[in-house]
């Protein structure tokens, strides 16, 4: 079985360097872009995304955003996402998960949240 294929979204380099790396020690391939119109131009040529981990406040549209747009498209809707920030904020939470969401993850993601996101895969 070949490796899964993250797309990480975060508009910050340490904190999508930081996911993208957690995520390679478990041998997940991984895509880093950093904004939600360049995941959605990735997403509407790249078919073997598997999962998608989004920043939520990035400059133009929000995690929830892309969360928003992933959940239209019939070939996207099945993808799952997973929402990472630095906001413990618990209406934004319920929003996200309540929108579609698998799971709304505080930064700084660490290594031992990786099996907790590579179990939405």
């Amino acid at each position: 079985m070949s490796s899964p294929h993250v797309l990480v979204v975060d508009d910050t380099l340490v904190d999508r360097h930081v996911v993208s790396m957690a995520l390679m020690r478990h041998n997940v391939r991984v895509t880093a872009v950093e904004s939600v119109v360049q995941a959605l131009i990735f997403l509407d040529s790249e078919h073997d995304v598997n999962m998608i981990v989004s920043d939520y406040c990035m400059p133009d549209m929000t995690g929830y955003d892309l969360l928003m747009e992933v959940k239209k498209p019939p070939k996207l809707a099945h993808l799952p996402v997973v929402i990472a920030s630095s906001d413990n904020i618990p209406e934004r939470i319920r929003k996200c998960l309540d929108g579609g969401a698998k799971d709304y993850i505080l930064k700084p993601v660490k290594i031992v949240d990786v099996p907790r996101i590579l179990n939405y895969i």
